[in-house]
């Protein structure tokens, strides 16, 4: 593989210390941004210990499942395989059992993703609310919106595509597993070539895909080593941007350090 036969980290490896400090360096109003959905665990149990004099403490658990179409998420490079492998051509049968995964794991990642940020606003620029099943964003479609941002996606960046997810479902739009708007495989040709790191979202993968790919975007981008960050909420993020007049800037994306995970939930920052 490009960075070794034996490498968990994939494209994250673009992320140099000398990348990470010239996005410190993007930060001039301190200004920031979740891209984070807030979540219902699906169980949330509570336990009440009172203590003497009236005082007491409580502690909770979070039972859910974060990878689907709901939690803000960043996949590992475990997560997917095709009739390939896993990353590296690795087999999902010897590398993941039911006590977790053993390679390409989300600890990989531990140490943190902070590097330069880069939205791509869909809806402004087509001067539409949101994308639409009948018209999918298209890799040359990022390049020219970039274009016109005035910005440069450079190696190791994090691309954050806006799509209007949020818009699309208030319109009474159905955003599911099936039929959705979202991203065109072709995408994944200018992800490769522009060596992004991150792949951030709120419309996954368009569906249905013209070359019927079960997964178009998700089943091919863990072949480059992208770390996914799926079902961002970017809305807010893209408002931020237009009023800053930028669309660069600190992105930053802490997983959990979980051993043997497929994956963890997060919340994504970006700072002006």
């Amino acid at each position: 593989g490009r960075w070794g036969d034996d490498d968990e980290k994939g494209a994250i490896n673009l992320i140099t210390p000398q990348k990470s400090a010239a996005a410190a360096a993007l930060v001039r109003t301190g200004r920031k941004v979740s891209a984070s959905r807030v979540f219902e665990p699906e169980q949330h149990f509570m336990r009440k210990s009172p203590r003497p004099g009236g005082a007491g403490a409580v502690v909770d658990y979070y039972g859910f499942i974060y990878h689907g179409q709901t939690i803000t998420h960043i996949d590992a490079l475990c997560h997917m395989w095709d009739s390939d492998g896993m990353w590296q051509g690795r087999d999902p049968d010897v590398e993941i059992t039911t006590q977790g995964a053993s390679f390409g794991t989300i600890d990989a990642w531990s140490e943190g993703i902070v590097t330069r940020g880069v939205l791509i606003d869909v809806p402004r620029h087509r001067g539409e609310p949101y994308v639409t099943p009948e018209r999918p964003v298209h890799g040359w479609e990022i390049e020219e919106i970039a274009s016109a941002q005035g910005v440069a996606v450079e190696p190791g960046d994090a691309l954050l595509v806006y799509s209007g997810k949020d818009a699309f479902v208030r319109a009474g739009g159905d955003y599911g597993g099936g039929d959705r708007p979202g991203l065109n495989v072709t995408c994944a040709k200018f992800i490769r070539d522009h060596d992004v790191s991150l792949l951030g979202w709120d419309m996954m993968d368009a569906r249905p895909d013209p070359y019927g790919l079960a997964f178009p975007m998700h089943g091919v981008l863990f072949n480059y080593g992208v770390a996914l960050l799926d079902n961002a909420l970017l809305e807010p993020l893209a408002d931020a941007c237009a009023e800053e007049g930028r669309h660069e800037f600190m992105f930053m994306a802490l997983p959990l350090n979980v051993a043997r995970g497929t994956g963890s939930p997060a919340n994504p920052i970006a700072m002006f």
